[in-house]
């Protein structure tokens, strides 16, 4: 029997390491990574996802993408067939926005988030915040792999303005009740993990490897 291909995409400016975690039977699933690529100028999500579907190598395979990940595995399935597609800690439609990304929209105050923050880590690490504020700065520099800033700008503008107004239903939605980055209470059909947060796919892992598996083979 031939192995099911699964393609993992990460969540925004994040490297494949936040799949580290992550694991599926060698003997029924074969595993990829995608990886963010430095958008062209004014390169729209379409030909973005087009562009990054062409890393895919298999028929049918199955995607899985977090948080803006999952946002653009839906969109890379305009361009390609998937057996399956998987969202973690994302959202099916701009319906399920929170209140302030919809208001952001509005106003565009999203283009005012000083971006060259995100791409100081080091210099963050260096004051002190306790020990629980250097942990979580530790891991956001251990999977922030793109600190380009025009990718970042063009990330940002680009989940706040997805245009996708009605969800896909065959889209398989895994989400956590402590999400706070797309709270759930604007989710509107999903799997629910309790505890989850938005970054449950590292430390909620253990779930999701138990579970993966019979949701990916599901019919």
């Amino acid at each position: 029997m031939s192995k099911i291909p699964v393609y993992f995409m990460p969540g925004l400016a994040a490297s494949p390491s936040i799949f580290e975690r992550i694991n599926l039977d060698e003997s029924v699933f074969e595993v990829f990574f995608l990886e963010w690529q430095i958008p062209n100028p004014k390169e729209s999500l379409s030909d973005y996802a087009l562009r990054i579907s062409k890393y895919i190598k298999h028929p049918d395979p199955v995607l899985i993408g977090v948080s803006f990940g999952g946002i653009l595995v839906q969109e890379i399935t305009k361009h390609i067939n998937a057996r399956k597609v998987i969202i973690i800690s994302s959202v099916r439609s701009n319906v399920e926005f929170p209140r302030r990304m919809k208001i952001g929209k509005r106003t565009k105050a999203y283009k005012l988030i000083p971006m060259q923050i995100l791409l100081n880590v080091e210099k963050l690490a260096k004051f002190s915040f306790g020990e629980k504020i250097n942990k979580r700065i530790q891991l956001y520099e251990k999977f922030l792999s793109v600190r380009d800033i025009y990718y970042l700008q063009w990330a940002v503008e680009t989940v706040i303005r997805w245009d996708r107004n009605k969800a896909d239903e065959k889209v398989i939605h895994i989400h956590g009740d402590q999400d706070h980055v797309f709270p759930i209470k604007y989710i509107n059909s999903c799997i629910v993990v309790k505890g989850g947060t938005h970054i449950m796919i590292l430390n909620k892992y253990k779930w999701l490897n138990e579970n993966l598996p019979s949701i990916i083979l599901e019919d």
